[in-house]
């Protein structure tokens, strides 16, 4: 068999396992924490005025948008403009770090039970919705916003050549304590060394960085 159609067959095949697991996974997770899920939903309803769930344009592979599905730890009608001149001028390569985070310092906008869910990462178990209904996968890029897209330099096209994911290396490598640029960078890293092995190392660090909430903010 010709190289060429050995290289089609295998990344047919790999495409096939990827999304039955990320099915399997995410169908299973969504009926195993269902009271968890609920749980942490009536606490955000009791909190502060506004709906549980947070919905949200994102950017998929293709540059594709998508709703974007995700706990709310934000007050509602927050402005994202301190957000937006943040990352911009990381692009521009400044650093706006503090206390070794690049995320906005002591942000008002993140409620009293968001920042429980940022830190502990539970804010982000509604994206399994995401992973079922084939916007996502369980691991690749984090799924941007627009006008982060839009401002993302050239070369780092290949980020939107795969599904965003659930986790991947930015998440298990410091999350907030990592600037845009280089997060940027690991997501190219990924696309390029892709692999299911990958893939399964990154899974099973997730955990653990989850439980000890490495840079999470």
């Amino acid at each position: 068999m010709p190289e060429h159609r050995r290289d089609v067959r295998r990344a047919d095949w790999d495409r096939a396992v990827r999304r039955t697991v990320d099915i399997a996974v995410s169908g299973l997770a969504l009926v195993v924490l269902a009271p968890l899920l609920l749980m942490l939903a009536v606490s955000i309803r009791i909190d502060t005025p506004g709906p549980a769930l947070f919905r949200q344009p994102r950017v998929g592979a293709g540059r594709r948008p998508f709703t974007f599905y995700k706990f709310r730890s934000m007050r509602v009608g927050g402005d994202d403009a301190r957000l937006r001149e943040l990352i911009a001028a990381e692009i521009r390569g400044e650093d706006t770090s503090a206390g070794g985070s690049w995320k906005i310092d002591a942000d008002p906008r993140i409620t009293r039970v968001g920042r429980l869910l940022r830190r502990t990462s539970l804010d982000e178990l509604p994206q399994m919705l995401n992973v079922l209904r084939g916007d996502m996968t369980l691991v690749g890029p984090r799924p941007c916003l627009d006008w982060e897209a839009e401002m993302f330099p050239p070369e780092f096209a290949d980020r939107f050549s795969v599904r965003p994911g659930l986790t991947g290396l930015w998440q298990v490598n410091g999350r907030s304590t990592v600037g845009t640029l280089d997060m940027l960078r690991m997501d190219v890293d990924y696309v390029r060394r892709r692999r299911l092995s990958l893939d399964l190392r990154i899974l099973a660090a997730t955990i653990p960085s989850m439980i000890r909430g490495d840079g999470a903010r």
